[in-house]
């Protein structure tokens, strides 16, 4: 296949070009002609002056909690625990299996508690079970308590680890509906110039990722990741961080969570929460332990990649790391102290972090980290120090929209509101660097991406509404509007 009649984001934009693809490959770039229109031997796709990029990479994704999510009830809308049990009463709800799921509601700025009783007087006859938009809670009525095991729990609102013990046994669904969810969204996010994502879904997903590619799933690459109550199955099967296990699939890094979130107020900060004076967050896995985890872990070849969000859980980790002497990555980064922001280049640390959380975070920020919030994902001070940055959305917890995350990087900005903290944005030459994990060039994979926009050129409202004419994978279209 030739791609003819194009240009190259981060060129001179009057450098036409044609672009020979390959065995999955790009096999040659050369000036435009017009004679290759005719090329007997290659299907010649004429872009008629489109511009292409490399193919863009979600780097934080819960791939079965996001094709979950368009089949539960919306909460992202509601602003207090009275209007989820007004919304839930007065609705006619969908059901599956005898329970009824919500998701996407943020409680941190509430002005009421969420509570069962709350919950039981909005429905009593069917289990209820409500996930927080960040799933680092979710909110149960007493017949989802009984179900789920927790009845005695006082409050019905769950945090951390019995709030992921529930979302892992929602994400039970049969295989044959959740492929075909999957499917549904996996064809959206190609329609956004998706080509791989790494999966940090909380279960096993080695097989049924296995089994999607068996039944012809093609439509991105897969990096699983592998958390703790895994590691040794996954040691024990010689599985290592970048091994090919199919050709759209690999061994992705291994994922360990050391504290909560800012929205739970779980995040582990050095400073306490407002109006909490013995709160400072949770940290889930003592120092010690997590350098355990970490060591064992990057012994067998497996890339740590450890969750933390307060300021006091990323220097923890950072001081892990540093006691391994292990390279790896820091999932969300999203408060930092000064002090660490030049430790993640030093100690060859990547920041995984998603923009997006920027925008939906920023009012609850401002409440609970007042004073601090210029160090709240600090793209430029992180670039600016010569860390890595990987992008991604944290899907479902933001959408899974690689222009949505560009765009927040660039402008700190969505819905018309004033930037926020714009010292902190960054390039959009650099946030394609953080959201690609190829380059167009010869004798690099042929995961391309073609807009009629050059990126480099573009708003961040315009990078939000980025049309992408096509995407192709290995060489070959996953979405095509040509």
């Amino acid at each position: 296949m030739i791609l003819s009649n194009t240009r190259i984001v981060g060129d001179a934009p009057d450098r036409i070009v044609d672009v020979t693809l390959d065995g999955g490959r790009i096999a040659a770039i050369e000036p435009h002609a017009q004679s290759r229109a005719t090329d007997s031997a290659h299907d010649v796709i004429d872009l008629d002056g489109r511009w292409i990029m490399p193919g863009l990479w979600d780097q934080h994704v819960h791939s079965s909690m996001w094709a979950q999510q368009s089949q539960r009830i919306d909460l992202s809308h509601t602003t207090s625990a009275t209007e989820v049990a007004v919304t839930l009463a007065t609705t006619v709800l969908p059901q599956s299996d005898g329970i009824i799921v919500g998701q996407g509601f943020r409680d941190a700025l509430w002005p009421d508690q969420p509570t069962r009783a709350l919950l039981d007087s909005a429905v009593s006859d069917i289990a209820v079970v409500l996930v927080s938009g960040d799933l680092h809670s979710c909110w149960l009525n007493s017949l989802a308590l009984e179900r789920f095991g927790f009845y005695d729990h006082p409050t019905g609102f769950l945090r951390e680890e019995e709030a992921f013990a529930v979302g892992s046994a929602l994400s039970r669904v049969e295989p044959e509906t959740l492929d075909a969810w999957i499917q549904t969204c996996a064809r959206e996010a190609a329609s956004r110039g998706i080509v791989g994502i790494v999966d940090l879904e909380m279960t096993w997903e080695f097989e049924n990722w296995q089994r999607r590619m068996l039944h012809g799933f093609d439509l991105f690459r897969v990096r699983v990741g592998v958390y703790p109550r895994f590691l040794e199955r996954a040691i024990f099967e010689g599985l290592a961080t970048g091994q090919q296990l199919a050709p759209l699939l690999e061994v992705g890094p291994f994922k360990i969570i050391t504290d909560g979130s800012l929205n739970t107020r779980t995040a582990y900060c050095v400073d306490h929460y407002p109006g909490e004076p013995h709160n400072r967050g949770v940290l889930n896995i003592p120092t010690d332990e997590l350098i355990d985890w970490i060591r064992t872990a990057s012994e067998a070849g497996l890339s740590p990649a450890v969750h933390a969000i307060g300021d006091d859980a990323n220097t923890l980790a950072l001081d892990a790391f540093e006691a391994v002497g292990c390279r790896g990555r820091i999932e969300h980064a999203q408060l930092l102290s000064a002090t660490d922001v030049p430790r993640f280049a030093a100690l060859g640390i990547a920041a995984s972090v998603q923009p997006e959380h920027a925008m939906d975070d920023r009012d609850v920020a401002e409440a609970l980290w007042p004073g601090r919030n210029d160090r709240t994902i600090a793209l430029r001070t992180l670039l600016d120090s010569g860390a890595e940055l990987l992008m991604g959305s944290d899907a479902p917890v933001a959408a899974l929209d690689p222009w949505a995350t560009i765009a927040s990087a660039v402008s700190r900005s969505r819905d018309g509101r004033e930037p926020w903290h714009p010292e902190q944005c960054i390039t959009v030459a650099e946030a394609l660097q953080a959201s690609v994990q190829s380059e167009i060039a010869v004798g690099e994979v042929a995961d391309i991406v073609v807009t009629r926009k050059n990126p480099l050129d573009c708003s961040g409202d315009e990078l939000r509404a980025m049309r992408v004419d096509a995407t192709l994978l290995d060489g070959r279209f996953t979405h095509n509007e040509l």
